[in-house]
């Protein structure tokens, strides 16, 4: 499969419709004039199991301003499938939209590599800030909250400082 250089800042959005396990298909357009952040997923990663909480918060604690979605594209992988995605869907509760992207084609097209990965873009669609969640997945307290930082930003007009961090987390297990 090919990939393609990932996105940089103020791109736009690569265009998405994807099934979810909600059994409803989920697209870019459904946050039409609103900030969202794509997150790349999964479920077997240790980075992602000790983020995942956070971002479910995120996604609570922003829902009136903007969207959380996120995507696993480990198609096919040893514990990252459909069923797998329900199951820890429901243990968690997740407030957000959990797709499958089983062509890859929507990673490709981000240019993502790790998950969890953030793409955050404002209500243009265009990209703010790309990376971790925040600074630290093993220390919520003392962690830096680049997500909500840059959340906060894209709603009241400000400057987001860092706009980039290195995303850090499992390779996204690519078909040969």
């Amino acid at each position: 499969m090919a990939r393609m250089a990932r996105l940089a800042l103020g791109d736009a959005a690569p265009l998405f419709a994807l099934p979810g396990i909600d059994g409803e298909t989920h697209s870019l357009e459904d946050y039409g004039g609103r900030p969202v952040a794509v997150v790349f997923s999964c479920v077997h990663c240790p980075y992602v199991v000790a983020w995942e909480d956070r971002l479910n918060d995120v996604a609570r604690d922003y829902a009136d301003q903007a969207g959380l979605v996120a995507i696993n594209s480990n198609a096919g992988y040893l514990g990252d499938g459909r069923e797998d995605m329900e199951r820890r869907a429901k243990e968690k509760g997740f407030a957000f939209p959990f797709l499958y992207d089983e062509t890859q084609e929507v990673a490709a097209s981000y240019g993502a590599s790790r998950t969890p990965e953030v793409f955050l873009f404002d209500g243009e669609h265009r990209l703010v800030y790309h990376g971790t969640p925040d600074s630290d997945h093993q220390d919520p307290e003392g962690a830096e909250p680049y997500l909500r930082r840059a959340l906060d930003a894209v709603v009241d007009g400000g400057e987001i400082d860092p706009a980039e961090v290195p995303a850090v987390g499992c390779t996204i297990k690519w078909r040969s």
